[in-house]
């Protein structure tokens, strides 16, 4: 079950929803501390995570789903996010450095189409961030937030999805530690839970956040040449210089 994006922009409006972005993209941050000239994509709902990378990266836009729906990105400036089919990204191939998958992977219809089509659109070195509910975590076990949705992931399933899609997975982390409670005494004690929980109980996290890189040995045949759509000018043909 895919959530409609009016409901995950209610999320990340309440103080529960501040407080996951917050441990969330620092998680995120740390494993992508500089992406200075790479282009950064996100998809399913990860525009809360991509504002660290707008002044860095040297182009960073944002797909929505069809199926979910979407809204425009960032507020009062020109908008950098697009509706898609998630089986048929609209950007030509190896367009994009890096691409974080948020809300995404737990309720696609298409899990492993829509992986192709991002292997499809990624550098040969490009690197991918995918955040998913933990199935032994609390965030995982009730519907009071967006991580409650969809079909949760233990680490040896995301790394075999991910290997399967023609992925290397990379690193493992882990985040939300803190009770999805609405409790502003706890939840301002986020920061310390989150210390004590990644060294004594990182087997109870809320999600798992894996980086993998893209396998290039393991293509068969080229990669479809798709007839580019409406998105194509997000990602320019990067300039050579003369010999």
């Amino acid at each position: 079950m895919r959530l409609d994006v009016v409901d995950l922009n209610q999320f990340y409006a309440s103080l529960l929803g501040q407080t996951a972005r917050r441990v969330i993209r620092r998680r995120i941050r740390e494993l992508w501390p500089n992406v200075a000239g790479l282009r950064v994509l996100g998809m399913g709902y990860a525009t809360p995570y991509l504002r660290p990378f707008r002044e860095e990266a040297e182009r960073t836009i944002a797909l929505m789903p069809a199926t979910q729906g979407v809204t425009a990105w960032p507020r009062d400036e020109r908008n950098l996010v697009g509706l898609c089919d998630e089986a048929e990204i609209p950007l030509p191939d190896a367009a994009v450095d890096r691409v974080i998958l948020v809300h995404a992977l737990e309720s696609s219809e298409q899990l492993r189409v829509m992986l192709r089509e991002i292997w499809r659109v990624m550098t040969a070195g490009g690197r991918l961030i995918v955040v998913v509910p933990n199935r032994r975590g609390m965030w995982a076990r009730g519907e009071r937030t967006p991580f409650g949705y969809g079909s949760p992931f233990s680490q040896r399933q995301l790394d075999t999805l991910l290997s399967e899609s023609m992925f290397s997975p990379q690193t493992t982390g882990r985040a939300l530690f803190v009770p999805p409670t609405a409790r502003r005494s706890i939840l301002g004690m986020a920061a310390t839970i989150e210390t004590v929980g990644e060294r004594w109980m990182p087997a109870f996290a809320g999600v798992l956040i894996a980086e993998a890189g893209k396998k290039i040995y393991a293509v068969t045949a080229e990669p479809s040449r798709r007839r580019l759509r409406r998105l194509q000018p997000a990602f320019p043909a990067r300039a050579t210089r003369a010999s």
